[in-house]
């Protein structure tokens, strides 16, 4: 199953394209899947009331999820909430917490990887960047803090644990718990699997203009500093060409001068401006987007390549392609292992490859669009050569 990521500045027409996408793929013969991730229903009255062989529509719905989740802790942890005497929550009675959305976005990727034998294309109405790529961190965020708090080296003793809590006389963690966050590890590398998956690409949708040119060049650095793979940019509602009397004079000027500029930076589809908000299948088929994501270029190639230069200048390079970053914007920080990346609103936690774990960081240079951090080897750990 090929998966197909979109998103984009708000209201640059993201779930009209997600829908136009999902109706091509499916009327070409591709089982498709349309997973929308907007509570609020936006699919509905841009796809219709009618049924189209082949699509399938879901929408994820963040309240059913957390009254489910509220009542699976409660039975579980009973007996200790009767100990304690603590009241039971009525899930009908309330409410779902910040975050429950992206979780539901969470379990609804996590069911589509179960289902990819019966799909061909999964299309994701995801919200708007910087939000989706906050989204899109969420697996490997939530993996490496159940890390922290439940090691594999403390789940390995649990034959100990009850007689840990008899002689240290406090109590341990219950079986659940362990059992809770093992499955719960579980379901977050399904959905890292699928967003790592080479057939899985990113397509994003913005209006040619200045203010979309900023807020794609944004949403392009997000999706490379989370290693996705960009397939296209849909430009969006592109005014048709006037004579240079028309009042659409200076804004067909703008849009022409954006998509020339894009042009040079991405794989670029332009998509008619209808007039009108689009609504039914009719107006979706006129949208013409492409409908299937392109072919990877580059499969099983490392994502952030080292270059080994220690003949020539004693250090190992990695290269992290970020497109558009600003150098005033960008920071680093070594952190044991790992390599903390922030550029502008986004950051992301990098494990280093074993052979920069023996290093020191020695310095680091943004270059077209590349930032490469040389390491050197530290003399008391890296092996000596005879």
């Amino acid at each position: 199953m090929r998966t197909l990521l979109i998103t984009g500045p708000g209201g640059s027409g993201r779930t009209t394209t997600a829908a136009a996408t999902a109706l091509a793929a499916a009327r070409s013969g591709a089982r498709t899947l349309l997973l929308g991730t907007d509570r609020t229903d936006t699919l509905g009255p841009v796809l219709g009331d009618r049924d189209v062989p082949g699509l399938t529509v879901r929408r994820t719905d963040p309240d059913a999820g957390f009254r489910a989740d509220l009542t699976a802790l409660q039975d579980r942890a009973g007996g200790a909430m009767d100990l304690l005497g603590a009241s039971r929550l009525v899930p009908e009675e309330t409410s779902p917490p910040p975050g429950a959305e992206e979780l539901a976005v969470l379990r609804a990727l996590r069911d589509a990887a179960r289902d990819e034998e019966s799909y061909d294309l999964l299309v994701v109405d995801l919200p708007a960047t910087p939000r989706a790529v906050s989204l899109l961190a969420l697996p490997d965020e939530l993996r490496r803090a159940l890390r922290r708090l439940l090691p594999s080296e403390r789940q390995a003793a649990r034959a100990l644990r009850p007689v840990l809590g008899r002689l240290a006389g406090v109590p341990m963690p219950a079986e659940w718990i362990y059992e809770t966050a093992a499955r719960l590890d579980l379901q977050l590398a399904a959905v890292e699997a699928l967003l790592a998956d080479h057939g899985t690409a990113v397509r994003l949708v913005a209006e040619p203009g200045p203010a979309g040119a900023d807020a794609l060049r944004t949403a392009a650095l997000g999706v490379a500093l989370r290693g996705l793979r960009l397939d296209a940019v849909i430009a969006n509602r592109v005014l048709p060409e006037n004579d240079a009397g028309s009042w659409l004079a200076g804004p067909v000027a703008q849009q022409r001068k954006a998509l020339e500029e894009w042009r040079e930076k991405y794989d670029v589809h332009p998509v008619a401006h209808l007039g009108r908000d689009p609504r039914g299948a009719d107006d979706l088929a006129v949208l013409a987007v492409p409908a299937v994501p392109a072919a990877p270029t580059a499969t099983g190639a490392p994502e952030w390549p080292v270059t080994d230069r220690l003949a020539e200048d004693g250090v190992l390079v990695w290269h992290l392609p970020l497109p558009g970053a600003r150098r005033d914007a960008l920071d680093l920080v070594r952190r044991g292992d790992e390599l903390v990346v922030t550029a502008e609103p986004f950051r992301r936690v990098v494990p280093l490859p074993s052979a920069l774990r023996r290093c020191t960081v020695d310095g680091a240079a943004l270059r077209e669009g590349e930032l490469r951090v040389r390491f050197r080897p530290d003399p008391g750990l890296w092996p000596r050569t005879r």
